[in-house]
């Protein structure tokens, strides 16, 4: 039976610059590009997201939600300068920690430098540990695999600490809400209320057959989740191998500008994710999913390597206006 932590910073982004700029605190605020220029929000305080504001929403309309809202400009060296004190702190514990992002990571501490029995406990020095050294909250899920830390990290922020046993594992799935599972969006979500899956435990009664049927590859991992099983292993040495973005829409896209439109405030998105890792890359691939899922993708290299939201932008537009937008 493993044991196993995720660890999620609370607003990250945000909650620095509240942290470094008193003035800040208390208010609405969001760290992404600005209105005026096609930015798109990266993080927000959790003011603002009592607005229903929310990271990759563009910033024009975040500021229409809540006109009053201040905008910061990202600072990507300091988050990564933070994250690894935070990481410091986790190798306190264990070597099996897999960073998911700046803000977030999986330990494994199935068996753990300082031999302490329990995960919460391990979980609760690490959160103070955090609080201690850098002024920022975080909150942590512990259970048995990752998909269950997941979830757990999900239940009571900010600043909390939610344990899943193994005894309760099932019960919890079966009771979670579809569209509150992790690896499962809105599109995928309105498609199995379609189907008559709302809970867990409609997903639960479903065969692999079926889901397979349905959702293709991905229907063997809904068919597992739905019985609190994850064997994926904590992996610490994990090479990134691509960084993208993606959004669905609830209604399909039929003009050109609204493609292009949502295209390059993708490109923007990537940008800052491209910047949050200190990477760039020389192949750009633009997928394409219809209503029906049948999906399109297409590449093109670049001598260089590509980091910027404009050339991102160019070459998408490029790659669709040449096989896919008509």
């Amino acid at each position: 039976m493993r044991k196993i932590i995720h660890v999620d910073m609370d607003a990250f982004y945000a909650s620095v610059e509240q942290r470094d700029h008193p003035s800040y605190r208390g208010k609405p605020l969001v760290v992404g590009g600005s209105p005026n220029q096609r930015g798109v929000v990266a993080a927000a305080s959790y003011e603002a997201r009592a607005f229903g504001i929310h990271s990759a929403m563009p910033s024009v309309v975040a500021i229409a939600l809540c006109p009053g809202l201040i905008f910061v400009k990202p600072r990507f060296e300091v988050y990564r300068e933070i994250s690894q004190q935070i990481h410091d702190i986790f190798k306190r514990y264990t070597d099996l920690v897999e960073g998911v992002a700046l803000d977030e990571a999986y330990l494994d501490v199935t068996e753990n430098k300082q031999n302490i029995t329990y995960a919460s406990t391990i979980a609760r020095y690490i959160k103070a540990a955090i609080l201690e050294q850098t002024h920022l909250t975080a909150t942590a899920g512990v259970s048995i695999n990752k998909f269950l830390a997941k979830m757990a990290s999900g239940q009571n922020k900010p600043n909390g600490l939610t344990v899943i046993l193994p005894d309760d594992a099932s019960a919890f799935v079966e009771g979670l809400a579809i569209e509150k599972f992790h690896g499962i969006g809105e599109v995928t979500a309105a498609k199995m209320h379609a189907l008559g899956i709302h809970t867990g435990a409609d997903l639960k009664a479903r065969s692999l057959w079926e889901l397979t049927q349905h959702f293709g590859k991905v229907g063997q991992y809904y068919y597992k989740i739905a019985r609190a099983e994850d064997d994926r292993s904590v992996e610490p040495n994990r090479v990134r191998k691509s960084i993208g973005a993606e959004t669905s829409f609830t209604w399909d896209l039929s003009e050109r500008h609204q493609m292009l439109q949502e295209l390059e405030q993708i490109a923007q998105i990537v940008e800052q994710r491209l910047e949050q890792h200190s990477s760039g890359g020389r192949t750009l691939t633009l997928k394409v999913k219809f209503s029906d899922y049948h999906q399109i993708t297409r590449s093109k290299t670049l001598l260089s390597a590509i980091k910027k939201a404009d050339t991102i932008f160019e070459t998408a537009q490029l790659l669709g206006e040449t096989h896919l937008i008509s």
